[in-house]
């Protein structure tokens, strides 16, 4: 197909201090089998040789893409980055891949495909492949096809796997961007989206490769702590609120169990103390 007749696709890559990696990911997107694509990269202030992979591939960048932009500027943290990229977009779908992650080469040809016959879904996610520094595939988390609803992501073991997303950019925009200082920005801007009424869906196929290695959000359990409260805090009048912080405090204790044994108990102290004060409280409440 003609690539002016495609929608417009944003591929988005926020880099820092990943100059073993960055060239990688461009090349995957890059590699798309999906033509009409515009890609924007933003280097947040890294202190390696980034920039200069990045500047090594702008030739091809620039005769492959309909767009290409390459910004560099200070350390602001990565949901600014992504707010800044929401500025310049132009797509009608926006796909934001961390800069040490890869695009498996149908990936935006089959999302746009799937958002342009599901006009009711807000955003589309896939299976993600788990590889090493050296791109060796070691698992992958596969979940069946799913519509994912507000109360669907606030209180669920699933999860939308970040590195397959693909969202309707005038939508992601309409809820304002992203807030800086979330750690897990994704989760929470995927609940903004779902707050509004829209729907998200989960297709079962491999769209990305995650990489893993010690500088992930994911495994760090005590940011990932911090950062499952501090989205739920944005939710609190929600009305399945309660529930799922109690889930969290849940969460949380067991994940930091291995390192920490005595905060992990005093978590779920904690977790059965709020339980018991929301009982006395129903009970009281009824007597009145």
């Amino acid at each position: 197909m003609n690539r002016d007749h495609e929608p417009l696709v944003s591929v988005v890559i926020p880099c820092y201090n990943h100059e073993q990696f960055v060239q990688g990911c461009i090349q995957s997107v890059i590699d798309q089998t999906y033509q009409n694509i515009e890609l924007i990269i933003i280097d947040d202030g890294s202190k390696d040789n980034s920039v200069e992979k990045i500047q090594e591939m702008i030739s091809i960048c620039e005769e492959r893409f309909v767009r290409f932009e390459l910004r560099c500027r200070s350390n602001k943290g990565l949901s600014a980055t992504l707010n800044e990229a929401l500025q310049w977009c132009k797509g009608n779908f926006i796909s934001p891949i961390a800069s040490d992650d890869l695009m498996l080469e149908k990936k935006i040809e089959r999302q746009v495909e799937i958002l342009q016959k599901r006009q009711d879904m807000v955003a589309v996610f896939g299976a993600v492949q788990f590889i090493n520094n050296e791109n060796v595939k070691i698992g992958e988390i596969r979940q069946p096809n799913k519509i994912f609803e507000f109360n669907d992501l606030i209180y669920t073991d699933r999860f939308l796997p970040a590195p397959t997303q693909m969202i309707r950019l005038e939508d992601l925009r309409a809820v304002g961007g992203f807030v800086e200082g979330m750690i897990i920005e994704d989760w929470y801007i995927y609940l903004k989206l779902l707050e509004t009424g829209k729907q998200i869906i989960y297709i079962d196929e491999l769209f990305c490769s995650y990489r893993t290695h010690d500088g992930n959000t994911f495994s760090n359990p005590y940011k990932m702590s911090l950062g499952r409260l501090q989205v739920l805090n944005e939710f609190s009048k929600h009305d399945a609120f309660k529930k799922a912080f109690i889930k969290v405090c849940w969460d949380n204790a067991l994940e930091t169990l291995k390192l920490d044994f005595k905060l992990s108990v005093q978590i779920f102290i904690y977790r059965l103390l709020y339980k018991f004060r929301l009982v006395v409280k129903k009970v009281f409440h009824i007597k009145k």
